[in-house]
């Protein structure tokens, strides 16, 4: 009997004028845990997606031979039937249902038109403790983490007797203990014989947890390395995964100038737009010069990006109080608009829920927050838009078809180069990055890299709020430290490290 539970063979997908997987070929071991690594829009999730129904059979070519079986999946439910479960970088829980009602729907306990609530919540609450969560399966969903979601999410999976699981980016929106956490479950349903899959770009997390890592590159399989015999280190895999050696992860900045205080904010204060008692942003206070790149590092949770979107236009929060100063002068921004006009710009985390119209154009996406810049009496000039954001599509080195195509097709790192072409288009002074490499390769990590450093070169500064500490502390001339909603330390670019950081959120956690 093969050792493999999973063969796929000369898979080829094709999408209009792009052919997405090139005869790929992938076998995983039962019992195994198998990274699928590329750069974006290598092809891992068509993958997965052709592998898991969601493009179904007669779609594709080649063949899926699952447990010793020829299989043709039509829909999600066929692979689900046979115990092959893929939980999705997005995750799809609807926040004001329960966990327990997240957990089974469409795979309700009862009888038709009946369900059976007792069983519901007792079956969840026995897969909850399985996967370690100490929540009740009655509490809603919105109450919860992100990293609690993701756990919700795999117990979900169990609950249909996953044999094969599939994560595609599990830890994206987590911070570093969070996905050890998450990591270590899945070495434990590994001991207990499951066999997951995982795609991430996070090739530390890669390494400690693989047994094997396939690399795929512009939708051909390149090589397949394996834990204890070929080398798996992180240089190693991105030479597979881009075809070159990145010497360095971060691009040496071009000798830039430091200037003046450009953005002063003293004393701000945030309080929760629906729980108004509580503070999610407490006496908050620090500076940006010209011409820099200031950090902001910290936990999941510790008021990093209240803090940036309740400066922008007051987009989050209630009771809003404190100071905020631009180019010397103290304004009060009411809302985005008002943000937008004083040169300060935010890059948002959520690209897709809230930075970007998935199913509108490249073209109508670049020009969205500066439409005044490609007008004419109220009036949009297509000509004028169509020129502005082809060019940022050559200044960004943006990959598609053209500014016609629709942003909801592109890859990851391709859409984020959008995203910020439509903030450079405003003009900003200062420009909030709110965790700009999220869920994108370590090549579309570097281009956004050089685009940051091109922005401050040109005088800009750039706030940038990340969850990384290495790419904070390589991008960054000043750091702080935020935890529970508070500056708890500020580092210079030479004393800063990840033992100090981390170091300054525990003691100040311990107080």
């Amino acid at each position: 009997m093969s050792e493999n539970i999973l063969e796929m063979r000369n898979i080829t997908k094709l999408f209009p004028g792009v052919r997405a997987l090139d005869d790929v070929n992938l076998q995983v071991k039962k019992g195994s845990i198998h990274a699928l690594v590329g750069e974006n829009g290598a092809g891992k999730s068509t993958l997965m997606n052709v592998l898991s129904g969601i493009y179904p059979y007669g779609t594709y070519t080649g063949d899926i031979i699952y447990d010793g079986e020829v299989c043709k999946f039509s829909k999600i439910t066929d692979s689900e039937s046979k115990g092959i479960v893929i939980i999705h970088q997005e995750l799809a829980l609807i926040p004001y249902m329960t966990i327990g009602e997240n957990m089974f729907l469409g795979n309700e306990r009862g009888k038709a038109f009946s369900i059976d609530w007792d069983t519901t919540y007792a079956e969840a609450d026995k897969y909850l403790k399985i996967i370690g969560l100490q929540e009740s399966s009655r509490t809603l969903v919105k109450d919860i983490g992100v990293g609690k979601q993701q756990l919700v999410e795999i117990a979900k999976a169990l609950a249909k007797n996953a044999r094969l699981l599939i994560l595609d980016e599990p830890t994206s929106s987590l911070n570093e203990s969070d996905s050890k956490a998450l990591l270590d479950l899945l070495l434990q349903f590994k001991r207990e014989g499951m066999t997951c899959i995982i795609i991430s770009h996070k090739l530390n997390e890669v390494a400690y947890v693989a047994d094997d890592i396939t690399v795929i590159r512009d939708g051909k399989t390149i090589e397949t390395l394996h834990q204890g015999v070929d080398d798996i280190s992180e240089d190693r895999i991105i030479r597979g995964m881009v075809g070159r050696e990145i010497a360095d992860r971060f691009p040496k900045r071009p000798d830039v100038v430091i200037g003046d205080v450009c953005m002063e904010v003293k004393n701000w204060t945030v309080h929760h737009p629906i729980y108004r008692e509580k503070k999610v942003v407490d006496d908050v206070s620090f500076y940006v010069r010209k011409g820099e790149v200031v950090g902001i590092s910290g936990l999941m949770g510790a008021g990093r990006t209240e803090l940036a979107m309740s400066l922008f236009g007051h987009s989050y929060g209630s009771g809003i109080s404190g100071t905020l100063t631009l180019g010397g002068k103290e304004v009060v921004l009411k809302n985005e608009k008002d943000a937008i006009r004083h040169g300060l710009a935010y890059v948002t985390e959520d690209r897709k829920g809230n930075g970007l119209i998935l199913s509108n154009p490249i073209r109508v996406n670049t020009t969205l927050a500066n439409l005044e810049g490609v007008s004419h009496n109220t009036v949009v000039d297509t000509d004028k838009e169509y020129a502005v954001s082809d060019d940022y599509r050559q200044k960004l080195h943006t990959k598609c078809t053209g500014v016609e195509q629709t942003i909801g097709n592109l890859s990851g790192g391709n859409q984020q180069k959008v995203l910020l072409a439509k903030w450079m288009f405003t003009n900003p002074d200062v420009l909030i990055l709110d965790e700009p490499t999220r869920g994108i390769d370590v090549g579309a990590k570097y281009e956004i890299y050089c685009i940051i450093n091109q922005l401050v070169a040109e005088g800009k500064s750039v706030i940038m709020i990340s969850s990384e500490l290495p790419e904070i502390l390589g991008m960054s001339d000043r750091i702080y430290v935020m935890n529970n909603g508070q500056i708890v330390g500020e580092f210079g670019k030479e004393e800063a490290s990840q033992e100090s950081i981390m170091a300054c959120i525990l003691k100040s956690a311990a107080k």
